[in-house]
């Protein structure tokens, strides 16, 4: 067999593989897909993604305008009508906080993360009544009401709002017209009347991995913790005190309305949207967090498998060298069986880390493979000690590729070096190799 049509083969195998390694990233995807539904269900149950925003201060009132109409013969005249508007006004201070407790539920073979937060809002609010109103506009002042938008209200387990130190009635609803959320009314004021007053909202909210805060006040202090070692703050505010630990974390924000546009576009929200809370606080900026896995499963055994490739391509190179240099004869069937085995250990890794530690499944289905490998190698290299070798240089590659999984901060340059240290193995080996005369004995 000629040595080209040799690397021709090796090179055709090597991109075969791709098939099965493709075919079990796709089992990867779908059990990640059985994940998300997993999640799902349990917010079904439970409570979804939460978020929590307000308080706002709306004053409704209606007047009468005057506006232009054309009649069905297209003469112009003057009606009077009554419109419904409403003022909306913000906290010149807020501070929210709390504890979330985490808990993990299982859905199958699936865990996912639920919380529920021990929290509080509170809103000291110095707000004048306009007294701008044409006389002739005839405006009429209704009561206002505090707020607050939830994205999913069934998680709110508990609630006391106290108004200046008074009780108040929490009713369903952001605005008395439904929509995600909960409100208090309030006396009606009189035109050009300041209301000055401190609300404090106490509540259990309960939600499903992931907490979003919308900080609304003109001053904003927001603090949270939790023994949650795990934290992701994905929102576009980061804290500006972060404290992580075994322990837990705390984190906290101090933020001024004008570091942020998030009354603009709450305003924007309530316009578009109504009183639906998930309209109102869509692209608004504000503190997100995750508790995350710190094992996703899925995501290192995705990461594995695009080095499948790479493990592939050295244990044929490994074979060729030794077809070179020992003269040995290994044929094509030989070579797709060892790939396929090492195809088959990313299949090993997912099954087995959905049931114990990925660390312990990875060494598991490490284990496995190496042992197998070794064994077969004996027989196709004709040498227990060479199988030995082959089965250590395997080893060492998984232990390699180990590293590059829970070291994702460095798996790049962990990478380029492993890749130059094979490189100039190969090098070092084939040094003295004469390839044409290879080319022609071949």
């Amino acid at each position: 067999m000629r040595l080209g049509f040799k690397i021709l083969m090796v090179l055709g195998l090597t991109l075969a593989i791709l098939v099965p390694l493709a075919m079990i990233r796709g089992v990867i995807h779908e059990r990640e897909g059985y994940r998300a539904e997993a999640v799902a269900k349990v917010a079904r149950s439970n409570a979804g993604r939460q978020s929590l925003a307000g308080p706002v201060l709306v004053v409704p009132y209606s007047e009468q305008v005057e506006v232009v109409e054309r009649d069905k013969y297209g003469v112009e005249q003057v009606v009077h009508r009554t419109e419904r508007r409403q003022w909306v006004f913000f906290p010149k201070t807020l501070d929210v906080g709390g504890k979330l407790e985490p808990e993990v539920r299982r859905s199958g073979l699936y865990r996912v993360r639920v919380y529920a937060w021990q929290g509080h809002a509170q809103a000291d609010f110095d707000v004048r009544i306009p007294d701008d109103a044409d006389p002739a506009a005839a405006r009429s002042i209704g009561r206002p009401y505090l707020g607050y938008a939830v994205g999913d209200v069934r998680g709110l387990r508990k609630s006391r709002l106290q108004v200046d130190g008074r009780e108040a009635k929490v009713l369903q609803g952001l605005d008395g017209q439904g929509g995600d959320g909960v409100h208090a009314r309030l006396p009606a004021p009189r035109a050009g009347q300041r209301l000055a007053l401190r609300s404090r909202l106490d509540f259990t909210l309960a939600g499903t991995e992931s907490l979003a805060v919308v900080p609304l006040g003109d001053n904003n202090h927001v603090a949270l913790d939790s023994p949650w070692p795990h934290p992701s703050f994905v929102g576009t505010l980061s804290p500006d005190v972060l404290d992580v630990g075994d322990d837990g974390f705390r984190a906290s924000w101090d933020r001024p309305a004008l570091a942020s546009n998030t009354q603009a576009q709450v305003l924007r929200g309530l316009k578009r949207g109504g009183g639906n809370a998930s309209s109102v606080l869509a692209g608004v900026d504000g503190i997100e967090l995750k508790l995350i896995d710190p094992v996703d499963i899925y995501t290192k055994a995705d990461r594995a498998t695009k080095y499948g490739l790479l493990f592939v391509a050295l244990t044929f190179v490994g074979f060729f060298m030794f077809e070179l240099i020992r003269q040995l004869r290994i044929h094509p069937v030989q070579y797709a069986l060892v790939g396929l085995a090492l195809a088959i250990f990313f299949l090993l890794l997912v099954s087995l880390s959905e049931h114990i530690e990925f660390g312990w499944a990875y060494l598991v289905a490490s284990v496995a493979c190496i042992g197998l490998l070794g064994f077969y190698l004996s027989a196709v290299l004709r040498s227990a000690l060479r199988g030995l070798g082959f089965a250590v240089m395997l080893a060492t590659l998984y232990a390699a590729l180990y590293g590059l999984l829970v070291s994702e901060d460095n798996a790049l340059v962990l990478g380029a070096g492993l890749l130059f240290v094979i490189l100039a193995a190969v090098m070092v080996l084939t040094r003295k190799v004469d390839w044409y005369r290879l080319s022609v004995a071949g």
